[in-house]
C-alpha cells in the first residue's frame, strides 16, 4: 500500500493575546520528511510508529510535514494558510495514495478559521477523493466537529490524561486504517454531544472507571474504536464541548447506540467530574508530615493551555513562607535567564522575576538571589524523550529554589529541576506549571497533589468562562442541559 504521513499539531486558547506565530513553529522545529523518532517529541513518536507498522507490512511510505507549536493565541491567517497548503501539497505530490494518517491536536484555531483540522481534512479530502482512507489521531482536548468526521474515515483520541498512550493509539489507528483500505472493514462514524465543559484527569475515578468503559465497548463485536472527548475548555469555538465518538464496522446504527451509551455514563458522572481547586494556604496548610512533599499545581498558568508561564502570585506566597524549603518551576523569564548567564553561578543579584507578559501574569517579584546553575539548551525527560527548554538557570530565593527557562513549556518532569541541579529531594513544597500533565512522571515522587487557584489565565471556573460564540447550552452553566442522557 501506498501511505503518506504528516503533522500539523497546537492547542489554540482563543482568550489568549499571544498569537502562535510561525516562529513558534520553528521553535519546536519544523520537520520536512523523512522524520526521525527524535523530532518534535510525541509528533515524532507517533511519525516513527507509523513508519515501523508500514515497514512491517512492506508499505510504500511518504512522510509530509511535521510541525507542532506550543499553545498559544490565534495562529495568524496567513501561517495557517502556509503550513496548510505545504501539507496539502505533499499530499498531492505522492499521490495516488491508499491511506492518509495525520496527527492534528483537534483544538487549532487560525484567524478567520474556527475549526483548522476540519479545514484541513476537506482540502486533504480533496486531493486523495472517496478511495483514500483518511485517519486522525487527536488529543483528547480537542473540539471535534462534524467537518472533521465528515472528511475523515476514522478518527481515534488519545485515552489518558496525561498522554501517556499517544503511541499506542497511533499504531490502532494504523491497523484500523489498514483493515479499512484493504477492504476488511467499513468504519463508520457515530458522535454525542454531552454538552459538558470540564476537566477531567483519568488517573483517578471517576474517570478510571469510564477509560476502562471505553476498552469493554471495544471488545464488543463490531466495534473498532471508541473514544471520549475531553474538549478544551479554554477556545470559545462553536464546537467546544465534551463528547463521545464510536467507530464501528459498517453499522451506523451500533456506532450511535454505543456512543449514546458511553454518552450517558459520562455525563450522570458530571457533578462527580467537577475539579476540587484550593487556595493557595489552603493547600499549604494540607502539607504531609512524612517524607514525600506535597506537589502544587498551578493550573492556572499552564503553558500547555495556552497560558504565559510566567504567573507570579504562587512563588509569591512560597517566598513568604522562609521557613519551608521549597521548588518552583518553570518560569518562562528570558530576560531574568539572560541577567543569570551574565552574572554568572555563584552571583548574588537583584532579579525582577516574572509577571512581564500582560495583565494575566501577575505583577513582577524584585526578589534577591543567588544563581546557582546555569544551562545553555536544558531539557526535562520525559515518556523516554527529550524536551528541550532553551536557556536555562536556577536561583535560590531564601529557602526557595526556582528554574527560570526561555522555551515556554509546562514542567513535565522532576528532571526539569534535577537536570539543573536542584535538590529536589529537599523541597517540602513543589510547585509546577502545569494542569495535570506532570503528574505521570511526578507520582513517583508523592501523589499528594493539589491543585491551586491562583487568578492566572486558566480559570477553571468552568460555569462562568466569557464565551460569545460556543454558547451557554452546557454543564456547570447549566444545571441539565441534555435531560436525555440524565
Amino acid at each position: 500500500m501506498k501511505i503518506f504521513t504528516s503533522a500539523l499539531v497546537t492547542e489554540t486558547n482563543t482568550f489568549s493575546t499571544f498569537p502562535t506565530t510561525m516562529e513558534a513553529f520553528e521553535e519546536l522545529g519544523i520537520v520536512r520528511g523523512p522524520i526521525t523518532a527524535a523530532a518534535l517529541t510525541e509528533t515524532g513518536a507517533i511519525g516513527g510508529q507509523w513508519r515501523r507498522l508500514a515497514q512491517h507490512y512492506g508499505d510504500e511510505l511518504h512522510e509530509g510535514l511535521y510541525a507542532m507549536a506550543q499553545p498559544a493565541g490565534r495562529v495568524p491567517a496567513a501561517t495557517y494558510a502556509q503550513l496548510r497548503d505545504e501539507l496539502v501539497e505533499r499530499v498531492r505530490q505522492a499521490m495516488p495514495l491508499d491511506m492518509a494518517l495525520l496527527f492534528l491536536h483537534g483544538a487549532m484555531a487560525a484567524e478567520g478559521v474556527d475549526d483548522c483540522e476540519g479545514d484541513l481534512l476537506r482540502a486533504v479530502r480533496e486531493v486523495v477523493g472517496v478511495g483514500c482512507v483518511i485517519g486522525v489521531e487527536l488529543d483528547p482536548h480537542c473540539h471535534l466537529s462534524t467537518a472533521m468526521t465528515t472528511h475523515a474515515d476514522a478518527i481515534v483520541l488519545m485515552r489518558e490524561y496525561p498522554h501517556t498512550d499517544f503511541e499506542q493509539r497511533a499504531v490502532e489507528l494504523f491497523e484500523l486504517c489498514r483493515a479499512a483500505a484493504s477492504g476488511a472493514t467499513k468504519p463508520v462514524m457515530a458522535v454525542v454531544d454531552c454538552r459538558m465543559v470540564g476537566f477531567y484527569p483519568t488517573t483517578s475515578e471517576p474517570m478510571r472507571g469510564l477509560v476502562a468503559a471505553l476498552y469493554e465497548a471495544e471488545r464488543r463485536p463490531g466495534v473498532l474504536s471508541a473514544s471520549l472527548v475531553h474538549g478544551f475548555p479554554w477556545g470559545d469555538v462553536a464546537d467546544a464541548g465534551s463528547k463521545v465518538l464510536v467507530v464501528a464496522d459498517g453499522d451506523r446504527s451500533l456506532a450511535a447506540s454505543v456512543a449514546q451509551e458511553l454518552a450517558q455514563r459520562f455525563y450522570r458522572l458530571r457533578h462527580a467530574l467537577r475539579p476540587t481547586l484550593q487556595s493557595i494556604d489552603q493547600a499549604l496548610a494540607a502539607l504531609p508530615a512524612g517524607a514525600a512533599p506535597l506537589i502544587v499545581a498551578d493550573a492556572g498558568d499552564n503553558p500547555g493551555g495556552g497560558a504565559p508561564c510566567d504567573h507570579t502570585v504562587l512563588l509569591a506566597a512560597l517566598l513568604q513562607r522562609p521557613e519551608l524549603r521549597s521548588a518552583v518551576g518553570m518560569l518562562w523569564d528570558p530576560e531574568a535567564v539572560e541577567l543569570c548567564h551574565a552574572a554568572g553561578v555563584g552571583a548574588r543579584l537583584h532579579l525582577r522575576i516574572g509577571g512581564k507578559a500582560g495583565p494575566v501574569s501577575g505583577q513582577p517579584l524584585e526578589v534577591e538571589v543567588v544563581v546557582r546553575a546555569t544551562a545553555e539548551r536544558h531539557t526535562q525527560q520525559t515518556a523516554g524523550m527529550s524536551d528541550p527548554l532553551g536557556r536555562a538557570a536556577w536561583v535560590r530565593a531564601g529557602a526557595t529554589d526556582i528554574v527560570l527557562i526561555s522555551r515556554r513549556q509546562q514542567t513535565l518532569s522532576p528532571s526539569a529541576f534535577t537536570g539543573l541541579g536542584v535538590p529536589l529531594h529537599e523541597a517540602r513544597v513543589i510547585a509546577v506549571k502545569s494542569s495535570h500533565h506532570y503528574y505521570a512522571e511526578f507520582q513517583a515522587l508523592s501523589t499528594d497533589c493539589h491543585i491551586v487557584e491562583t487568578g492566572a489565565a486558566l480559570s477553571m471556573d468552568f460555569a462562568h468562562l466569557p464565551y460569545r460564540t460556543r454558547g451557554r447550552d452546557y454543564f456547570p452553566a447549566v444545571e441539565n442541559p441534555a435531560p436525555e442522557l440524565a
